[in-house]
């Protein structure tokens, strides 16, 4: 029977598709050949008798893509085009106009244009919305249009934009763009230095370890590492950063696989820079994988203190496997785990809900591990900082109003109506946030929160069975109630809102560089770390040293 199963009915493309179940394949063999021979017959007998024609790619393409999304977001299949577009730089550089677009529903837009790049030269800006990419029409292109700028260097694209309602057309230059995993560095104080970490591609530990030399030798004696939303990336970037400050031959990480050839212990394997320099790293919610990697394995080695909030929790590995044709699947292997034995991962999607969405540990189910030096530190996703800072947690309505990019868009009018503001760094008063609250209503901005989404969801199924006119005026006042609330949670969280509303304005002027340097004498938890840091004996106290 497998014989007349390879013969006859394996397609390759769909044998490409499911080879990488690896050893699962072999020690399941007969389940997984029954199983894909009966998807074959299916698919051939729609090929064959379905009333309308259609598309053995796009089908197969939808067929592959819905399997794996039941495992983990992680686990992916590229077709041909997929892996043209979409293949992982891990250099950090490309050739394009350099600046973040990001499609928003049917419209590609401008969310940073990266200073004195090709679109920052050619005079795009944060806000603007692209809308013809040489002869191609935005609204007539369903791919990922942001491709379209890319291109050889040197080669010309015209852009059409709309900006505050008014349309205007750049040529720009393609050029190499060079992203800097370390996008900032400089002094807090005399002695203290600050780097800002925000990728781990192959230039992260050489631009670090560049920066700590350029630091020392102006005079710092104490070190802030900055890996703030920091998504991550290469492993061996990760480990080659703790590298520089602990001992060759320390253990890092640890992957654990149900495969034994995915189970290994990753070292480090070069001499430090300096295992003696004081260390805080600030991380928070956005800070994933390689940065807790980071974060994970200096605090279970008592090397660094660790200040913010809980991390991400993204400890899934992931794996690319080329197949035929061009296609390529990216499969979770196994998981990440700290020197202690913590495992990073939050969301366990193996145990779903009933609303299938992957379940998370409660608190009190965490387990205790111990560091090096005996301090208690806890599982359950993600690292908790040694000191947790609330002002780094983001509210549920400012997750509501950054789904919506409310306060993206309102500074783009604010950034137009004050055009001289240079580098002046503005207050943000009580007229200005009331400014804010109009310019919600003005534009009609839902927050979308779980509640109001929920109840609009329950008016619209009462729709459906034809009996919302019976509860129009109940639906009506608990609407109302949830807006209010809303309204009543912007002003609660006004402190917040106001910060990431200024922390947006010195973007629009001054770009990231002069976000960073404001961060060095404003920022909240870069005070808490200088606090810390400064006194050795509380530095000592946390660490046990």
């Amino acid at each position: 029977m497998r014989k007349y199963f390879k013969k006859r009915y394996v397609l390759p493309a769909i044998a490409a598709g499911f080879l990488f179940v690896g050893v699962s394949f072999r020690d399941n063999f007969f389940e997984v050949a029954k199983q894909i021979e009966i998807f074959t017959m299916v698919f051939k007998e729609l090929d064959k008798n379905y009333v309308d024609e259609i598309n053995p790619g796009e089908l197969m393409d939808k067929a592959i893509k819905s399997m794996l999304a039941d495992l983990d977001p992680y686990t992916n299949f590229f077709n041909e085009a997929d892996v043209v577009k979409f293949k992982i730089n891990n250099t950090g550089e490309y050739t394009g106009i350099g600046a973040m677009i990001t499609r928003v529903e049917t419209k590609l837009i401008v969310k940073e244009a990266y200073k004195d790049m090709p679109a920052d030269k050619a005079g795009l800006k944060a806000g603007d919305e692209i809308i013809q990419i040489g002869d191609v029409m935005i609204s007539d292109f369903k791919d990922d249009a942001s491709q379209l700028l890319k291109g050889a260097k040197n080669t010309k694209i015209e852009v059409k934009y709309i900006r505050q309602g008014k349309e205007y057309t750049t040529q720009i230059t393609r050029d190499e763009v060079d992203i800097n995993a370390v996008p900032f560095f400089g002094k807090v104080d005399d002695k203290t230095g600050y780097i800002v970490l925000t990728a781990f591609n192959k230039k992260t530990t050489s631009e670090t370890k560049a920066a700590l030399e350029k630091l020392k030798a102006d005079g710092a004696e104490k070190i802030i590492l900055d890996l703030r939303g920091n998504p991550g990336g290469l492993l061996t970037e990760a480990i080659n950063i703790c590298n520089l400050f602990v001992p060759k031959n320390e253990v890092i990480v640890t992957t654990k696989s149900k495969s034994e050839k995915h189970t290994n212990t990753y070292k480090t394997i070069k001499e430090p820079y300096d295992l003696t320099i004081p260390l805080v790293i600030l991380i928070n919610g956005r800070s994933a994988s390689a940065s807790e990697i980071v974060s994970g394995a200096l605090q279970d080695l008592d090397r660094a203190v660790v200040i913010g909030s809980r991390s991400f929790g993204k400890g899934l590995v992931q794996r690319p496997i080329d197949l035929t044709y061009g296609t390529q699947v990216k499969v979770t292997i196994s998981r990440y785990y700290t020197p202690s034995g913590r495992c990073i991962q939050a969301l366990d999607y193996s145990h779903k809900d009933a609303e299938g969405k992957a379940t998370k540990t409660d608190a009190s189910k965490y387990n205790a591990f111990k560091t090096r030096k005996g301090r208690t530190v806890y599982d359950g996703g993600g690292v908790q900082p040694d000191i947790e800072l609330e002002e780094t947690k983001t509210s549920t309505i400012v997750e509501a109003l950054n789904k919506k990019d409310a306060i993206f868009n309102y500074v783009t009018t604010y950034y137009y109506k004050n055009p001289t503001l240079g580098n002046k760094i503005p207050s943000i008063t009580d007229a200005d946030f009331a400014d804010f609250k109009a310019f919600l209503k003005k534009e009609k901005i839902s927050f979308d929160t779980e509640t109001e989404l929920a109840l609009k969801k329950t008016l619209a199924t009462a729709k459906k069975e034809k009996i919302d006119t019976s509860i129009t005026v109940e639906y009506e006042q608990l609407l109302a109630a949830v807006q209010k609330s809303e309204e009543n949670q912007l002003n609660a969280n006004q402190k917040e809102i106001k910060k990431l509303i200024l922390e947006e304005i010195i973007k629009r002027y001054q770009y990231k560089e002069g976000l960073y340097q404001y961060y060095t004498q404003n920022n909240s938890e870069i005070k808490k770390a200088l606090e810390i840091i400064n006194n050795p004996s509380e530095y000592a106290k946390i660490l046990k040293l």
